[in-house]
């Protein structure tokens, strides 16, 4: 029988673990077994954290749309509830932008939510 030698696969599998983890700290960049260990969860932590980013960002701007709102005299649930009575489809990435950026904009928004809400 043929013997196989496997040296130059182990050595491309050990090379691309490291190439994946240059720029870590210590050995974890050097060091095979330490660098296998801290991709792994490198690698799950960027799974979870962007998933997780989704969350944050839809919190930002819903923190932002109520520092827009309050400085019009209304708070952010009565303001979505508005939008929704109206049928104004605007996301909350658009409005905290408008709130932050264009606020003229904004008020006018407000204002359209607070007119047609009042019973």
């Amino acid at each position: 029988m043929v013997r196989v030698k496997r040296g130059t696969t182990a050595s491309k599998r050990r090379k691309k673990v490291l190439k994946q983890t240059k720029g870590f700290r210590w050995g974890r960049k050097s060091k095979f077994r330490l660098a296998k260990d801290a991709l792994a969860h490198a690698l799950s932590y960027a799974y979870r954290d962007r998933r997780t980013k989704k969350r944050d960002f839809r919190r930002l701007w819903q923190i932002q749309i109520n520092a827009g709102c309050r400085k019009l005299g209304t708070t952010y649930s009565k303001f979505i509830a508005g939008l929704k009575k109206n049928k104004i489809e605007l996301d909350r990435k658009i409005l905290s932008d408008l709130a932050k950026n264009k606020p003229e904009i904004f008020q006018k928004i407000v204002e359209k939510t607070k007119v047609n809400s009042k019973p």
